[in-house]
């Protein structure tokens, strides 16, 4: 009985643990573009931001402009650089990798992709 009941808060712990971190589904392209905009954002501020550490680990320089598409429920499926300044192609290299590694706190639906335009300023 008593190992019954430890499992059931096990269950019931690890459920509310999971609901807490649903992500949000985002199905407009604004949605998309304020969302992925503002992670970015978020991302590329000190000092904790991923990308700002990363910056900072392989001093990135420069002005990186890309088109990004997220699609496969939340992901970058694909970029494309539209303007560099200053920096070199190594290191714009380097932020793509970077930004394809991108994980969201959302998602999209199921088989539809949404492009935006970035520029990230290191």
């Amino acid at each position: 009985m008593i190992m019954k009941n430890i499992l059931l808060i096990a269950v019931l712990l690890f459920s509310i643990t999971t609901f807490a971190q649903k992500k949000v589904l985002l199905e407009s392209k604004e949605d998309v573009e304020k969302m992925a905009s503002a992670e970015f954002e978020s991302s590329m501020t000190g000092p904790e931001g991923a990308l700002f550490l990363f910056a900072q680990e392989n001093n990135i320089e420069g002005t990186y402009s890309f088109k990004i598409t997220l699609g496969d429920r939340g992901k970058v499926v694909s970029m494309f650089v539209m303007n560099r300044e200053g920096g070199s192609i190594q290191m714009q290299n380097k932020v793509k990798d970077a930004v394809k590694a991108t994980k969201f706190n959302f998602k999209l639906p199921k088989n539809k992709d949404y492009s935006i335009e970035y520029k990230f300023k290191f």
